[in-house]
């Protein structure tokens, strides 16, 4: 994307005409990296809708610091560069020095200075130490989206080859690979897996339970996140057993085509963001499906609810996550949990993807309450909830393992040893990977499970 040329890493680039726009500097530009990436951001401004966003937030008051309260990952460090509004600062710097007129009169007239190479790589660096959860956004008296601030800023990096290498094979394999992916499962392993699944179902429950395999014209086409076939087979396991205990055991459907709800680009590209919408929206429609079920996996689910109707096309089908589809199950009396088998008990960790915004707060724990009787709530909880520390895709960087541990997912390590409870209810892909290793890093006397995962212990057969 990026359309200056670069003659050394220590040498001044030259630009051609339009590169800014009506803000093209004449003369010598900003150095190496820095060159590439301010040809890279006007690129994205002038095919997105940032800049009007950008041009708000970079007129308000954006160092007050009140974020600094919210954000789990300067609780842990004490570090001021660690403030959410610091680090969007660095990004709407950038966004002023080049972008608006005043910030063109200082650079060239008053002579300023370019950003650096330096400047380029602390941002980089910055931005992912945050995990994406938005609980600043509670806090801020502008109300400054900071996680979008920094969502930007990886786009623009990302598009100048700055990526951590997890996402970018991940997304690639998704979008480019023979298995359309992100853990590279082939269809052939997939069937085998949900024969598999099949067999322990009817050895669990007594009952010929199926996973349903292109089956067109019915109502719900089903995209868990990927990883859910290779770690979560009881999730997936209590996913079928609601189907059929409700009466829809031949109204849903996998497709062999696409059957991966993750999607990474919610977290650093929105140009990977829309095609991997895009390609869920055609496999609903290969299908003739009328809805879009979304499994246990929160920034699934909250990429295919924001932006399905943004890049579906025209009258794009509805989506629903897994856990309102059981509790509306239940309270048509269609769903029974049967309250006297689960004798343990649980807590429950709220998502940042679906609990944040107040989309997905109440249903899991009308669900949870209706057959466990012994809940404990973490605190703080529901959209104030902490973030379990690897959210943002961080939890994919096996690089930053130590900063998760003891930095990143401190809080909730806290909130878990506080609520004492048997059982953790992580209703989330990233989450369950994130708080199993969590659990595991700090000794903690919990075991973690999905809500699905103890729905199928405690289902009600006809």
């Amino acid at each position: 994307m990026s359309t200056a040329t670069e003659k050394s890493e220590g040498s001044v680039a030259t630009a051609p005409k339009k590169t800014f726009d009506f803000y093209y500097i004449e003369g010598g530009l900003p150095r190496g990296r820095a060159v590439k990436f301010i040809n890279a951001f006007a690129a994205v401004l002038r095919h997105t809708n940032y800049k009007p966003l950008l041009d708000m937030y970079s007129r308000s008051t954006a160092k007050c610091a009140r974020c600094t309260v919210m954000c789990p990952v300067h609780e842990a460090t004490g570090d001021p560069r660690d403030i959410p509004c610091y680090r969007s600062q660095l990004i709407l710097d950038i966004y002023k020095k080049y972008f608006t007129v005043g910030g063109w009169f200082k650079t060239r007239v008053m002579g300023e200075g370019h950003i650096t190479n330096d400047d380029i790589d602390e941002l980089a660096e910055s931005v992912y130490r945050c995990t994406a959860c938005k609980r600043c956004l509670l806090q801020c008296p502008m109300g400054i989206d900071h996680a979008l601030v920094t969502h930007i800023a990886r786009y623009v990096l990302s598009e100048i080859g700055i990526v951590p290498k997890a996402l970018r094979v991940a997304t690639r394999e998704q979008l480019e690979g023979p298995s359309a992916n992100t853990s590279a499962i082939p269809v052939v392993a997939l069937r085998d897996t949900l024969e598999f699944l099949e067999e322990e179902l009817l050895e669990i429950t007594g009952h010929e339970i199926k996973f349903p395999v292109d089956k067109e014209g019915v109502d719900f086409v089903f995209f868990p996140a990927v990883s859910d076939y290779l770690l979560e087979a009881e999730t997936l396991m209590g996913n079928a057993a609601v189907m059929y205990a409700t009466g829809n055991a031949d109204n849903w459907t996998i497709g062999t085509q696409n059957f991966d709800g993750i999607n990474y680009g919610l977290f650093y590209s929105d140009w990977h963001l829309e095609n991997i919408i895009k390609n869920v929206v055609k496999e609903t429609r290969r299908l003739k499906g009328k809805c879009i079920l979304i499994g246990e996996c929160g920034h699934a689910s909250r990429s295919a609810k924001q932006f399905v109707p943004v890049f579906g096309g025209k009258n794009p089908p509805p989506v629903i996550n897994c856990m309102e589809f059981a509790l509306d199950m239940m309270e048509e009396g269609k769903l029974k949990l049967n309250p006297d088998i689960i004798d343990k008990s649980a807590t429950y960790h709220d998502p940042c993807n679906i609990a944040r915004s107040g989309w997905i707060v109440e249903q899991p724990r009308k669900i949870i309450k209706s057959f466990i009787k012994d809940f404990v709530e973490m605190t703080p909880n529901g959209a104030e909830n902490y973030c379990c520390g690897g959210g943002g895709g961080t939890v994919s960087i096996d690089e930053m393992h130590k900063f998760r541990m003891e930095i990143g997912g401190l809080k909730k390590a806290e909130q878990i040893r506080n609520a004492g409870t048997d059982y953790v209810i992580a209703p989330c892909a990233n989450c369950k990977k994130q708080l199993g290793e969590i659990i595991e890093y700090h000794k903690l006397d919990s075991k973690l499970i999905g809500l699905h995962d103890l729905m199928l212990k405690a289902i009600e057969f006809k």
